[in-house]
């Protein structure tokens, strides 16, 4: 995945609808409640092995 792709969150986390638009700066818009957020990857955890 390049920087200009970014993968859409399927529904908002705030009011749970599923209608969102992008927005600038990599933000999505929720247009039930107006709410803009952003969704960011930190990474995988996995799990340690014990010997």
């Amino acid at each position: 995945m390049t920087s200009s792709e970014r993968a859409a969150p399927f529904y908002c986390p705030y009011c749970g609808d599923e209608d969102l638009r992008p927005e600038e700066n990599g933000g999505w818009l929720c247009s039930s409640c107006r709410r803009v957020f952003s969704v960011k990857f930190l990474g995988l955890s996995l799990p340690e092995v014990s010997r």
